[in-house]
């Protein structure tokens, strides 16, 4: 009980939360188990890690990796150039979620594409895209980035700009999907994964069993885990005791937000209108279906077909090649081992994805860490 004071005054600094955090944590550190790896793939996740001090109260017992669990950091550079095509080239009104304005594609980003004449416009939902569309006369993209989370929405807005005859909408699908990233982690083990702290927020929408491979085919267990810091804590101790008792399996943490089924209705929307499709992640590169794409039946809204173009890898600038966003996503490196980290990249200069999303490891990183690393 004693090293477990110790450890406790050490992070005195960093808020404990409840009583039941704090208990929480104190279990851990007594638990007669330690050099565990475990790794959250939810960029919500990420920053709560961080902003909570978890990371650092847990060191030298459990080690916390980052995945890819950030959708706006694993957009890759060919993909913002596609964007930034529509907007440029084709002169259409790219409507986008605001933390994609500053991702750099391979030589600009959609902020310095509005600077320059664009025309490029915020938007809090796809909904909002369709209004645009309604009140002008010119070609409207929307940019639909995002994972599970974020999917149901952009099929409902395609699928009523469809029923209103809207022509001039159409829809850059760069969304993709969690599962199968998950298996490449556990293909490629190029990081001892010990259990995973699954995503809250795609769960309320797929639900559990589509995780249900990873315990079988991989013996990794799984917790999907809320976002306070009772829950993560809760969490790391769920994927504990399945090491210790050597029984992987998927247990559901946020229950009270994510049931056993998922969401029925949005699953049955994102079906109506997407199909799978091989998709590029940043730092993996392409991942069999792990995209969505439109259906056929709602090819006239995509935004790739109505305009005949593709993504093209483009080769990066010199400086482009020495961020290691890559190798952050797939937990290959932290962002201390990055030569630009802080350096030449911050929040205010961002040179890669991970620092410019809210949710990216590196600003997470920046932001609570830089002190213990």
């Amino acid at each position: 009980m004693h090293q477990t004071v110790n450890r406790m005054e050490l992070h005195k600094g960093i808020d404990p939360g409840s009583r039941y955090s704090k208990a929480l944590l104190e279990k851990i550190l007594l638990e007669d188990i330690e050099h565990l790896s475990f790794m959250e793939v939810c960029g919500t996740h990420t920053m709560a890690i961080s902003r909570f001090g978890i990371r650092r109260a847990l060191a030298g017992k459990i080690e916390l990796h980052s995945g890819p669990g950030c959708p706006v950091c694993v957009t890759d550079d060919a993909e913002i150039d596609l964007a930034i095509r529509m907007a440029g080239e084709f002169k259409a009104t790219l409507c986008t979620f605001g933390d994609m304005m500053r991702v750099p594609g391979s030589s600009s980003s959609l902020l310095m594409e509005k600077a320059m004449g664009s025309r490029v416009v915020v938007v809090y939902s796809p909904l909002y895209a369709l209004d645009i569309a309604r009140q002008e006369d010119r070609q409207i993209v929307f940019l639909a980035v995002g994972f599970e989370t974020t999917v149901p929405s952009i099929a409902l807005t395609i699928m009523r700009t469809k029923q209103e005859g809207v022509k001039n909408l159409s829809f850059l699908s760069l969304n993709k999907v969690i599962p199968p990233a998950l298996n490449f982690l556990c293909e490629n083990r190029e990081v001892r994964i010990d259990g995973f702290i699954l995503p809250g927020h795609v769960s309320t929408v797929i639900g559990v069993k589509p995780y249900e491979f990873i315990p079988r085919r991989f013996g990794i267990p799984c917790v999907i885990s809320g976002f306070e810091q009772a829950d993560i804590l809760s969490s790391i101790l769920m994927l504990m005791d399945q090491n210790k008792r050597g029984e992987p399996e998927v247990r559901d943490q946020y229950f009270r937000g994510v049931r056993r089924e998922g969401n029925l209705k949005a699953q049955e929307v994102i079906e109506e209108v997407f199909e799978p499709c091989d998709s590029r992640w940043r730092g993996i590169g392409m991942l069999p279906l792990s995209g969505l794409k439109l259906k056929d039946k709602y090819k006239d809204f995509d935004a790739m077909e109505r305009f005949n173009v593709k993504p093209q890898v483009v080769y990066s600038s010199q400086v482009k090649r020495a961020c290691k966003c890559g190798e952050v996503l797939i937990a290959r490196i932290k962002p201390p081992q990055c030569p630009l980290f802080a350096v030449s990249c911050d929040p205010e200069h961002p040179v890669g994805p991970c620092m410019v999303s809210t949710e990216g490891t590196c600003a997470a990183y920046y932001k609570y860490e830089r002190a213990g690393v």
